[in-house]
């Protein structure tokens, strides 16, 4: 369970299968849900069967009712993460009921050290509250036979989902605690969501040697469900912690990020123009020349070797048209666009190459992926690629 921002322009992608929502909070059931309902009633209903033999086939029913309450035991624990956020004013885009277990998504929102632990933290409280409001019941058998047994495993079920959950690392909510603590320290969101990141990493090496590799060591015959869930759970979470420190080095470098500070200087040129106009003010190729419609717009861009390639007694005559290829619809930035914001944008367009305007729509550079992927990565991007 975790949790994660989003741009509020992003486009919106299919989260699954709609549940309606709660406090104006869109909730969906992903479909990978699905499978781990299924594994639920695979794993749980030939113990239940076992458990109680009267009722046949509809063991595998009361497995699937289990599945079902750890749906909502995890809803329960991301709302209280979407609820203490709407009390710092941080806006949620919905909650993802999925595979494992559930995340919610936040729209843009300006977090603190302080305000992050809260957040966070409210997700393993809501069950651990929930645990202990189901141990009076389960303690004094309040309920009976099928109920009972649900009871008791909903109340552990919550207590340990609380537990695995404040451990000490990305994706997972104490990952935040690491976090916030190297971000007070050092100033440095970026800082600290790279110590969690490692930090989740040590926790899944961790868990693989205390679950898999010491019971080996022991002579003990590992149980393979067990054994499945332990290596999915720790693969799951050193991708978590992985994507994480990715994603932080890639913040930590945004400020390189600007459109006039990556352009290269480029002037532009109207569709009526001739080839003759672009020698002239770029006999050598240079500055690169951006084609204009008839509304200012960059629309095209010239290819200098095509140019170069015509006559000199046509150079008049052949219009500029002739020598340049289009940009994607909308393939241009103000010079001032930098940061996430400018990422974003260009992540939506088709192609490689993107005109800078100035304030009055004048041609004033010319913006290539391969730099701004190169400022962010510090790795030359691949040809065909997307910024």
């Amino acid at each position: 369970m975790s949790s994660s921002s989003a741009p509020h322009h992003a486009a919106p992608k299919r989260a699954g299968i709609p549940l309606g929502k709660i406090a104006g909070i869109p909730v969906y059931l992903a479909y990978s849900w699905f499978i781990i309902a299924g594994f639920t009633i695979i794993a749980y209903g030939p113990a239940v069967l076992h458990d109680f033999p009267y009722l046949g086939g509809w063991a595998y029913f009361v497995a699937f009712a289990y599945a079902l309450l750890l749906a909502v035991s995890v809803l329960i624990h991301e709302l209280a993460h979407a609820l203490s956020a709407k009390a710092f004013n941080w806006p949620t885009e919905k909650i993802v009921l999925n595979l494992w277990g559930g995340h919610t998504q936040f729209q843009n929102f300006t977090a603190s050290p302080g305000r992050a632990v809260v957040v966070a933290m409210a997700g393993p409280a809501a069950n651990f509250v929930l645990a202990a409001a189901l141990a009076p019941f389960v303690l004094s058998r309040s309920f009976e036979g099928v109920a009972d047994m649900l009871a008791n495993i909903l109340m552990w079920a919550n207590f340990l989902i609380g537990i695995f959950n404040v451990l000490p690392g990305t994706p997972l909510d104490g990952g935040r605690l690491v976090e916030s603590a190297v971000w007070k320290a050092t100033g440095s969101q970026d800082k600290g969501a790279i110590a969690a990141g490692w930090s989740g990493r040590l926790v899944a090496v961790a868990l693989f040697l205390w679950f898999v590799v010491l019971p080996l060591l022991r002579g003990v015959r590992l149980d393979i469900t067990f054994t499945l869930i332990t290596l999915l759970v720790c693969g799951f979470l050193w991708m978590g912690a992985s994507g994480s420190i990715r994603h932080a080095h890639f913040r930590s470098r945004l400020y390189l990020v600007s459109a006039s500070g990556l352009a290269e200087p480029a002037v532009g040129l109207p569709n009526a123009a001739s080839v003759a106009d672009v020698v002239a003010i770029a006999p050598s190729g240079s500055p690169a020349v951006v084609v204009c419609g008839p509304d200012g717009k960059p629309q095209g861009l010239v290819d200098p070797r095509a140019a170069a390639a015509v006559p000199h007694e046509a150079l008049a005559t052949t219009p500029v048209t002739a020598v340049s290829h289009a940009l994607a619809p909308g393939a241009y930035v103000p010079e001032w666009s930098k940061g996430q914001e400018l990422i974003q944008y260009l992540a939506k367009l088709e192609g490689g190459e993107y005109a800078v305007v100035d304030h009055n729509g004048t041609v004033t550079g010319l913006l290539r992926q391969q730099a701004v992927v190169t400022a962010i990565t510090g790795k030359e991007a691949r040809r065909g690629g997307r910024a």
